[in-house]
């Protein structure tokens, strides 16, 4: 039985970090974490991985392509079905998946630059091409072949509830490489977001860069499927990044501030849905809960910079 059934949302604070503090010290194996501790620790690594990335997508005003990737992805994920069921049960491993999600993802970094650098289109025009037609293909396909294939509602809004240890290493994995991606070209990132003239004419290559980005934001969208989905990746993906930019300009706080404003929205989400599990008995989304709160945040955070942090006018 979990450590936390009958918790509340009060009581669930002590005994997590009490259990945190056991890991650390090694009184506590990594085997005998709790469901909603593995829940808190993949949602955390999810929202660093993707607050890393998700900064320098918003400097270089890229975010409109990660959109398009995070919903593209499900086309890889449907093929993907399609050619390995059997008998109409989905029967592969989620390497597979994942490994047809970031080609799908690569392909649609690849389209968008061919048809902006090749065809000479504007680049929301490329992104609205590729991304409306390969996820109305995905959705085509889900509505012709797989209606009696189970995907799950996973695909869309993720299942927390079913994370275990795989998926913790797995998001582990991306958010080290994420940040020694980041702290490796440091000065790189920096340079190609403010001023990518100069940063070309040092040498640099952003295009090189940006297809770099869009490759860990796969890699980054792949260790989310199985904790938010496909769709509501985008708002770990933007969300604590512009709550971030409200409070600051400075590449390296909007960084770790919203590495923050992720990892504390994912231990508050997870200890809401125990709460409701307890006393209401209601079972609701851990990753929809993380979603509301990263909203509420911004919202708040906008006010705050509205009403506290206006600059005063002689």
């Amino acid at each position: 039985m979990s450590p936390y059934f009958g918790r509340d949302f009060i009581s669930f604070f002590p005994l997590f970090f009490s259990r945190l503090f056991q890991l650390l010290s090694g009184s506590l194996s990594w085997k005998d974490l709790a469901p909603d501790e593995i829940q808190v620790l993949v949602l955390s690594l999810v929202c660093i991985s993707s607050a890393l990335v998700g900064s320098l997508l918003i400097l270089k005003k890229m975010t409109m392509l990660a959109n398009s990737l995070s919903h593209t992805i499900l086309l890889g994920i449907v093929i993907s079905a399609l050619l390995f069921s059997s008998g109409g049960v989905l029967s592969i491993n989620f390497e597979i998946l994942m490994a047809a999600a970031l080609i799908s993802g690569l392909l649609t970094t690849l389209l968008t630059q061919l048809l902006h650098k090749g065809l000479r289109l504007q680049e929301d025009a490329s992104i609205g091409i590729v991304f409306s037609s390969l996820f109305a293909l995905g959705i085509v396909l889900v509505t012709l072949y797989t209606r009696n294939t189970h995907i799950g509602t996973e695909v869309v809004m993720g299942n927390a509830d079913a994370l275990h240890a795989n998926d913790l290493k797995m998001a582990f994995w991306v958010a080290l490489g994420n940040s020694l991606a980041v702290i490796l070209f440091f000065k790189e990132w920096k340079l190609i977001c403010f001023d990518p003239s100069l940063g070309k004419s040092l040498g640099f290559r952003p295009t090189a860069f940006n297809l770099f980005l869009m490759l860990l934001t796969s890699a980054t969208a792949i260790s989310a499927f199985r904790a938010v989905g496909v769709l509501l990746f985008l708002a770990f993906l933007v969300g604590p990044p512009l709550s971030a930019r409200l409070l600051t300009s400075n590449l390296k706080r909007l960084l770790f501030v919203s590495m923050g404003i992720g990892s504390g929205c994912s231990l508050f989400a997870v200890a809401a849905s125990r709460h409701f599990l307890t006393v209401y008995q209601m079972s609701l989304s851990t990753a929809g809960l993380t979603v509301a709160l990263v909203a509420i945040t911004f919202v708040l955070f906008l006010g705050i910079k509205h009403w506290f942090l206006k600059p005063i006018r002689p």
